[in-house]
């Protein structure tokens, strides 16, 4: 299975990922902005954006599905992917390639996001503004992406504790029958809705 973490910059995409990696330790981590960076060494990237190229795209898909087709292992993917028609190509693509796709969303108010943003150390001789004023111009369009989303979206409240997350979304990929009591009580499927800011997306 690939489980996709998307979400704002600044939600807490990586944070998640490594707490799954951790009780999941045979999972692979694909980080596809590495594969942008790759692609801007090589091209020019007109836009200042690498999802702008088709090339990036069709490179994220390919080797994702290349990984699990290979390795047999959960992957986990942490990346920011609001553009839906950049999103369904991507997604399309791992479809037709036969990957298993966990689509979860961390949904966090646009305040708590401009909050942990700035509350980052900007690199050595730059400021706030120069070092994530592209990251906070696009913030708008990710909090706008919640209305976007695909059916099935797993999405959760971003403001809750990690340890938290990643049980609703072990309890998705089958790590807890559904029905089995959580450690608070709780069954799987009542977690998952009580860590859902939006229970009215399909499920």
């Amino acid at each position: 299975m690939l489980v996709w973490v998307n979400g704002a910059f600044g939600s807490g995409k990586t944070t998640l990922v490594r707490e799954l990696r951790a009780r999941l330790p045979e999972a692979l981590v694909f980080d596809p902005e590495e594969v942008g960076v790759l692609l801007a060494s090589i091209v020019e990237v007109p836009t200042g954006d690498f999802q702008d190229l088709r090339q990036w795209r069709r490179q994220v898909a390919t080797l994702a599905a290349g990984l699990v087709e290979e390795y047999r292992r959960p992957l986990l993917v942490p990346m920011t992917l609001v553009q839906p028609a950049y999103r369904a190509e991507i997604f399309s693509a791992l479809e037709r390639a036969g990957v298993e796709l966990l689509h979860v969303f961390l949904d966090v108010p646009l305040e708590v996001l401009v909050r942990r943003i700035q509350g980052r150390t900007p690199p050595h001789g730059r400021s706030t503004e120069q070092a994530f004023g592209w990251v906070m111009s696009k913030l708008p369009a990710c909090i706008a992406a919640v209305d976007t989303l695909p059916a099935g979206t797993l999405v959760l409240d971003g403001e809750l504790p990690t340890a938290a997350l990643a049980d609703a979304v072990l309890a998705r990929m089958g790590g807890r029958a559904a029905g089995e009591p959580a450690a608070d009580g709780r069954t799987a499927d009542g977690e998952a809705a009580d860590l859902s800011r939006r229970t009215s997306l399909p499920r």
